[in-house]
């Protein structure tokens, strides 16, 4: 299967050779001919499995380059995703006129109600500031014909379903709604039923939900204290390419990046305290390997696809057995092998039954195993002991 069998514009088609992309991936092969066909679809895909690009080709592909009105909107729980979003858009779009826009809170609003005026076809937008210019009246929705819902799920549990049924019901033209998400909770099963017209279901979540590729090492520390040593360690030790080191909090984040900075060079920290250019840029430098290890928290990185992201370090674990597949899960991606290692102390150890039932396999210890602990249930790394 080639993109080239989707009957795409052809300008639609030259832009994704200019970038490379030839052939679909699952979620692409099966949502974008439902898509074109003009079925509602609700879709159960992860980040990283192309999903951004199963919406941008065929949008891009129905766009009216002439129209300068918003054609298609895309409603995300993120800015990091909004620009994300766009980026993608814009590349798939270029060659046929198609304007993107993401619109997200942190910048002045006379700006960004001039750039609408200007004419975007394509709107790529948070709720609530989407909702912020439909109060004041400086946006023009009559004319979308398209709605995208991504990462629903997050934007339920972030407190948006009120925000999304108002947007909803704004859209006065007839339209297409096409709802990804990670999991299917009953708030969205009930958008889904008051608002889609018999959609298309498609689930293309993996049985495991963490890639196969992806190993599993857990470092044993018997104080606290000791973590940020072994941090630094298992650092020079597996010498990643790109990694990102999730922490527990904004204070963590910032101590541990200005700790690792004094042993590497190319680091850096992203949380939802920095302001929005500072973490557009701070993600644009790490997305163009520029930065080389960043240390950040779980909402900061909510939404984001690195590619390049070889080994994810858990300074702390996360408070579930979702967290810690969805932060493994940002290594190891379009197919590529990655690393999870992760820090522990006896608090810990009563995640580790759930955490290998959730990855399907048996984590591995680098050094030796709590001497407490049936060491017989972990499997230890031949080239670690």
């Amino acid at each position: 299967m080639k993109f080239s069998n989707f009957s795409l514009d052809p300008f639609v088609l030259e832009a994704l050779a200019s970038i490379g992309y030839e052939t679909p991936t699952p979620v692409q092969e099966v949502a974008i001919p439902m898509i074109l066909n003009g079925h509602d679809v609700i879709a159960l895909a992860q980040t990283g499995s192309g999903k951004t690009a199963a919406c941008a080709i065929p949008i891009c592909h129905r766009v009216d380059p002439h129209n300068k009105a918003i054609q298609a909107l895309i409603i995300v729980p993120t800015r990091e995703l909004a620009l994300q979003y766009a980026v993608e858009t814009q590349k798939i779009g270029k060659k046929k006129g198609v304007r993107t826009y993401a619109l997200f809170g942190g910048e002045e609003h006379q700006l960004q109600q001039a750039k609408l005026k200007h004419g975007v076809q394509v709107l790529v937008a948070t709720p609530g500031r989407l909702i912020d210019l439909v109060y004041s009246r400086s946006i023009d929705l009559t004319e979308v014909d398209t709605l995208i819902l991504d990462e629903a799920d997050e934007m339920l549990g972030m407190g948006f379903y009120d925000d999304l049924e108002f947007i909803i019901q704004c859209l006065v033209h007839e339209h297409q709604t096409l709802l990804f998400s990670a999991t299917m909770p009953q708030e969205i099963r009930r958008i889904a039923r008051i608002n889609m017209k018999e959609p298309k279901e498609i689930s293309l979540i993996a049985k495991k939900p963490a890639p196969e590729k992806i190993e599993h090492f857990f470092s044993f520390c018997l104080h606290s204290k000791e973590r940020l040593s072994l941090l630094i360690t298992h650092i020079k030790t597996f010498r990643p390419k790109q990694a990102i080191i999730f922490c527990n909090s904004r204070r963590e984040v910032e101590e541990v990046a200005r700790e690792l900075k004094k042993s590497f060079s190319y680091v850096d920290f992203l949380h939802g305290g920095l302001s929005q250019s500072t973490r557009t840029v701070i993600t644009d430098k790490f997305r163009r390997a520029r930065i080389h290890v960043l240390v950040a928290t779980d909402v900061a990185a909510r939404g984001l696809d690195f590619v390049g992201v070889t080994h994810v370090f858990h300074f702390h674990l996360p408070h579930d057995v979702e967290g810690y597949v969805h932060r493994s899960g940002r290594t190891g991606r379009s197919g590529r092998s990655g690393v999870s290692i992760s820090i522990c102390t006896h608090r810990d150890l009563g995640y580790m039954d759930g955490i290998q039932k959730k990855i399907g396999k048996k984590v591995k210890w680098i050094g030796p195993p709590p001497p407490d602990h049936n060491s017989r249930r972990f499997k230890r790394p031949r080239s670690l002991e």
